[in-house]
């Protein structure tokens, strides 16, 4: 039991398509990659930034209030950091990218 050659052949080959790309086509492909590329760089300058800001609140706090003291162990602590962290790279991606190709965007304003 396998996978037919030619079925295999035109799984691997997808990418290749037979078709050429316009240069508008590839102006599209390109301006999607740099808004990714935005995207990425705004989100970790968060996420950075908000593991700063969520770490030091949260080491203070149990260190110093006796409920945090009790209750929150290392892994509590490492899921409230990482947890601000990720929502904060998520959010900063998503907005980064939704803006960029908004700006990219070009509308026939004849139709």
């Amino acid at each position: 039991m396998g996978i037919p050659s030619n079925i295999r052949d035109a799984w691997g080959n997808r990418r290749q398509s037979p078709l050429i790309a316009s240069p508008a086509e590839e102006q599209k492909i390109m301006n999607a990659r740099h808004c990714t590329q935005e995207g990425v760089r705004a989100g970790a300058k968060a996420a950075a930034i908000a593991c700063v800001a969520s770490a030091v609140p949260t080491l203070v706090a149990v260190r110093s209030v006796p409920w945090a003291k009790a209750n929150l162990n290392y892994t509590a602590q490492a899921l409230i950091i990482s947890a601000a962290s990720i929502a904060a790279y998520f959010i900063t991606a998503d907005k980064t990218i939704l803006e960029c190709a908004r700006r990219n965007a070009h509308y026939d304003k004849s139709a």
